[in-house]
């Protein structure tokens, strides 16, 4: 019987809130079996930039990334955000080492083709280091993962932190029984914002229709996109909420 694996992705609106990455930190540690974090910190790259007065650009959910905002991204993702969610976990007990897909060639990848939109700098993941990252995993480490790839050839590329989380998902499937936690704000993904209507189970059909009727869009698109993605490549388990998901069973959207 394969090992149960538990890969969680943390977004940006958690990391900027010291109180509530704290209080994060503390269920993730607490996380039984191998584990691997994955986060993004678009908020902060965004507050960051407008601070340097570099102007961010977002289409479909999906970030821009000319030559400064790579650099701001570098700096926000593998820099502060990074080291300060290592630093949290360790406190905690969770042997924890921030990673960019850079470091050891842990997730390699291509620059994104330009096609009627011309992403700049982002990449799509063609590789994803099974072997390197179980040896982490079987030493008792943590990998914690920023959403920066490379492409073998010197140059980092901004890659989105949902699609990170569902390749690597994805890839350790070869050894693993692999749980995909997309940790967020929400609770959920909902039906209705304003009546806070939890759909507790999604289908790529009830999707399509939430897409159409406009009650999922920006940013929760990739995010289903890449869940529904991990769930075709093999991931037993795919689910998207707050830090209660990490609790117990029967909180966020399970995927279908």
């Amino acid at each position: 019987m394969k090992k149960q694996l538990t890969i969680v992705k943390i977004g940006g609106g958690v990391i900027e809130n010291p109180e509530a990455l704290a209080h994060f930190c503390q269920h993730f540690a607490a996380l039984k079996g191998p584990k691997i974090l994955v986060h993004g910190g678009g908020k902060s790259a965004t507050a960051l930039a407008n601070k340097l007065g570099v102007k961010t650009q977002m289409v479909a959910g999906r970030r821009i990334t000319n030559k400064e905002n790579l650099e701001i991204t570098t700096m926000s993702y593998a820099g502060q955000a990074n080291k300060t969610i290592v630093a949290c976990l360790q406190s905690l007990g969770c042997n924890a080492m921030g990673l960019s897909g850079a470091d050891g060639n842990s997730i390699s990848a291509i620059k994104r083709p330009v096609t009627e939109i011309d992403y700049g700098f982002v990449g799509d993941i063609t590789a994803v280091n099974y072997k390197l990252i179980e040896l982490f995993l079987e030493a008792g480490i943590c990998p914690v993962f920023c959403a920066l790839t490379h492409d073998g050839k010197g140059q980092l590329l901004n890659t989105n932190a949902d699609t990170i989380a569902s390749a690597v998902a994805a890839a350790m499937t070869v050894g693993y029984s692999c749980r995909l936690l997309y940790c967020f704000e929400k609770e959920g993904v909902l039906s209705d914002f304003e009546k806070n209507i939890l759909i507790p189970v999604l289908t790529e059909t009830l999707m399509e229709e939430g897409v159409a009727n406009g009650s999922i869009h920006a940013g929760m698109i990739p995010k289903l996109d890449n869940g529904f993605q991990a769930l075709k490549a093999g991931v037993a388990e795919v689910i998207i909420g707050n830090e209660n998901i990490l609790i117990e069973k029967g909180h966020g959207t399970q995927l279908k």
